[in-house]
């Protein structure tokens, strides 16, 4: 599967709505929106992201729009996020497009947060050279409560598991 990131488009955004209200995918991710139905809500943090000099890319597998990946915040505390269509679990397309957006924003250190039940994208993230620096708790709208959340931080230097 070929995987590629571009500018986000115009006719992505529907896509990106209905992949993050998903309510697996919102459970599996755990910190989102506090009203992920709120599509004006969406559209309006959107607008703002695309206007900021915040990076944010359409992932594509096989052409096709299979998620959005972002680097964002303030210079020395950016971090990365990204979100993939359910349907495209498990394939190594995460993966792929965190490889292609660190190559696009060279800066470090970058930072990562995930749901410390959330191996999967944990997974991910080491797999890009991302280390876990400490834990905490949060709350987690896409599940209600307080939940363990692991932060990550990919240093100057950082090698991620390929290159060894």
């Amino acid at each position: 599967m070929e995987i590629a990131l571009r500018m986000v488009e115009d006719e992505d955004l529907p896509v990106f709505f209905r992949q993050m209200t998903d309510p697996e995918s919102l459970r599996m991710a755990a910190f989102g929106p506090q009203d992920p139905a709120d599509r004006d809500a969406f559209e309006a943090r959107l607008k703002r992201v695309r206007a900021s000099g915040d990076v944010l890319r359409t992932v594509l597998a096989d052409g096709r729009v299979a998620g959005s990946a972002a680097v964002y915040g303030e210079p020395g505390e950016r971090e990365v996020t990204y979100w993939i269509d359910r349907g495209y679990w498990g394939r190594g397309v995460a993966t792929a497009a965190l490889r292609a957006l660190l190559a696009e924003v060279p800066e470090r250190p970058l930072y990562a947060r995930a749901a410390a039940d959330n191996a999967a994208s944990l997974r991910v993230l080491a797999k890009c050279g991302f280390r876990e620096t400490t834990r905490a708790r949060g709350f987690a709208n896409g599940r209600g409560r307080e939940i363990d959340e692991v932060v990550l931080v990919l240093a100057a230097g950082a090698r991620d598991e390929t290159d060894t």
